[in-house]
């Protein structure tokens, strides 16, 4: 089953008007003083707004994938960017490409504003053998993603055809597959800072798109941590090295 986007001029100007008071939005909320920045207290706002919104703030699992482009890539190439990570398989029929349009509303309200040269969205199919290159680059085109700061990633040749469900596995949701093909999966939004840092996930399908929009403004501008003071056996360590 494949679902098609229509046309309707009147929704697009509406969902566009949408997306302009929401960067405003953002543009209002974080343009104050850095004194009254969330910071430190960023994941903690979040959590008292959103409630499909949780804290995971580890190393975030390490991947070696093919891209749009044929070229191996890892979590380290990202190092300067925010990540915008989510799982699917493009013969899903129901909620993978619902995820991609929630995805997609994201993107659009981003690239309104200068961080979409920080952010970059992935898409990572979990059916490999399917999902080819050119099946996810019309999946992407059906779903109104931007090539700008969006790309897909899939196993290299070299890898077993399982890797990526593997990968969703290590960042806490199981893809299943059955006999049939279909595979059995939860939906969530991760969101990796940078440096590699997987700062949080958003779950579901009905959290707030205005909210990961923040959230990402956020993360952005969260003032760099103080430098913690060295106790004296470092100190002590540091003369003699």
């Amino acid at each position: 089953m494949k679902f098609m986007k229509h046309a309707n001029p009147r929704h697009d100007m509406a969902s566009t008007w949408a997306a302009l008071a929401v960067v405003l939005t953002v543009i209002l909320t974080f343009s104050s003083a850095q004194a009254h920045h969330p910071g430190a207290e960023l994941d903690k706002v979040m959590g008292n707004k959103e409630k499909f919104f949780e804290i995971t703030d580890r190393p975030a699992p390490s991947f070696e994938l093919m891209n749009r482009d044929g070229e191996i890539v890892t979590l380290s190439d990202y190092a300067d960017k925010i990540l915008v990570v989510h799982f699917v398989y493009t013969s899903c029929p129901d909620v993978c490409p619902l995820h991609a349009e929630k995805i997609q509303e994201i993107q659009t309200m981003i690239n309104q504003s200068p961080m979409k040269e920080v952010v970059q969205f992935v898409t990572i199919t979990t059916d490999p053998k399917t999902d080819t290159p050119e099946v996810l680059k019309t999946f992407g085109e059906d779903h109104n993603l931007n090539p700008m700061n969006w790309t897909f990633m899939t196993v290299a040749p070299d890898q077993a055809e399982d890797t990526t469900r593997k990968l969703a596995e290590a960042f806490g949701h199981k893809f299943a597959k059955g006999d049939d093909g279909y595979q059995t999966h939860g939906v969530v939004t991760h969101v990796i800072d940078r440096g590699g840092r997987w700062a949080a996930n958003f779950h579901g399908m009905r959290f707030n798109s205005v909210n990961m929009v923040l959230y990402t403004n956020g993360l952005i501008n969260k003032p760099p941590e103080p430098k913690k003071d060295r106790g004296w056996l470092d100190k002590l360590r540091g003369f003699f090295n």
